[in-house]
């Protein structure tokens, strides 16, 4: 970035600090040649470089682990303030298969765009986080607050070597920060967005008991897939109606998220994706031969549900509906719970403000379709959001970033401890 008003990438704020493009690029190439796959996900190296980039820059590092091939890092640069914005981003990656890319997995430029496993989801801007704390930290000025990076280890397969150890751990509960910044790539197709909420889901296994018989005289058996089928109709049919009583506090997150989606989704699937549960199947099995009557089947299920709604109310009338069908019966059920954070937040305010500064477009605040490790840290209480400019190459074939988006990530980071201080202090 530089201080040319004509440079789309410049500080919007001559006080914010401003950050190396190649700095970035370098830092993002040297993240994405470390292979950090998961599974089976030793990121040990990647951490090792992180911590050591940012010790350099003066900020005291601390290990959290549980698995020692999954280490994760706290990191602190004390302010002005013990008030602590944090910003945490995953240094493991998806698997990737070499021979099906036309560029390097591990790393490769090609003009402005940046290739390789992680470049947009999420080193690319994790590399810009870290950048962006490199130039905080050697401003003549201390930062308006407290910052510290968590850098986690096991996002991609939602494992508790993560995110979960993190927070449950003595170091988290002493740096108790009062926010969090999530490096997700949250823009696609041209339209920018802060995540400011997640979903709920239910997962559920059914089992069907039927009576074997010879498929050539199905009448003397129970066909427990046809019973399966009956009841997962019904259950579909059901809590797709129910349509929920949402607060009003999300009702400008549901608005603003029918709008982002309604381009790629329609109107219509758009707010149901909010206003009512969705009910996927997504396996069924059942039956041994064709000539068989089956005499047992199972079906998984995901159903999601809009932050604020209650889950013990959606399996409640999960069990009322089965209750009609004796031979059905919920062999295994898991949930989670959506979370959000209020629009007129201090955390969600500065994030937006400082994204539409930089891309000079608009910024919807919107729910995310599912969820992930931001839901950890808003359960923990600590508000919670995700921004990153990226592509829409996410977890692909050649996935690549740019080198706009990541200066542009950085510019929004380095400003962020200056427009949070003055949002949290205008509360």
């Amino acid at each position: 970035m530089t201080d040319d008003p004509s440079d789309p990438t410049r500080s919007t704020d001559p006080a914010d600090p401003t950050v190396s493009t190649d700095r970035i690029v370098d830092i993002a190439t040297d993240l994405i040649g470390l292979d950090t796959r998961n599974p089976p996900g030793d990121v040990r190296e990647a951490v090792d470089y992180v911590a050591d980039l940012l010790a350099a820059a003066g900020f005291e590092t601390e290990r959290v682990v549980t698995d020692p091939a999954k280490p994760n890092l706290l990191a602190v640069l004390p302010g002005r303030t013990d008030r602590t914005l944090l910003y945490n981003g995953h240094v493991d990656t998806v698997p990737f298969d070499a021979d099906a890319w036309s560029h390097d997995p591990l790393g490769e430029g090609d003009g402005d765009r940046v290739y390789g496993r992680g470049a947009t989801d999420m080193k690319g801007p994790l590399a810009a986080m870290l950048a962006a704390g490199e130039s905080i930290a050697a401003a003549d000025a201390e930062p308006p607050v407290t910052l510290a990076f968590a850098v986690v280890s096991d996002e991609e397969t939602g494992g508790d070597a993560g995110v979960d150890t993190l927070v449950a751990s003595d170091a988290f509960a002493r740096l108790a920060p009062e926010a969090c910044v999530i490096g997700e790539t949250t823009c696609s197709r041209g339209r920018h967005s802060v995540t400011v909420a997640d979903r709920g889901s239910i997962w559920l296994t059914l089992r069907a008991e039927g009576t074997a018989a010879h498929g050539s005289r199905p009448s003397l058996g129970d066909n427990a897939i046809d019973r399966l089928w009956e009841a997962v109709s019904l259950l579909r049919s059901r809590l797709t109606a129910r349509e929920f009583d949402l607060d009003a506090a999300l009702r400008p997150i549901v608005e603003e998220s029918v709008e982002y989606y309604e381009p790629t989704l329609g109107a219509d699937d758009a707010r149901d994706l909010f206003e009512h549960p969705t009910v996927n199947l997504g396996t069924i099995e059942g039956g041994e031969a064709v000539n068989t009557v089956p005499d047992a089947a199972t079906a998984r299920l995901d159903v999601r549900l809009t932050a604020g709604v209650e889950t013990a109310d959606v399996l409640a009338d999960v069990r009322e509906c089965l209750a009609d069908f004796p031979a059905v019966s919920i062999a295994d059920v898991s949930w989670s719970v959506g979370s959000y954070e209020p629009v007129d937040g201090p955390l969600v305010g500065a994030v937006t403000d400082a994204a539409a500064a930089v891309s000079g477009e608009r910024v919807f605040r919107r729910s995310a379709t599912g969820g992930g490790d931001a839901k950890t840290f808003r359960h923990a209480g600590i508000p919670t959001v995700e921004f990153a400019f990226g592509t829409d190459t996410v977890h692909a074939v050649d996935e690549y970033t740019t080198r706009e988006a990541l200066a542009r990530n950085a510019e929004v980071y380095a400003a962020l401890p200056s427009r949070w201080a003055e949002r949290f202090d205008e509360r």
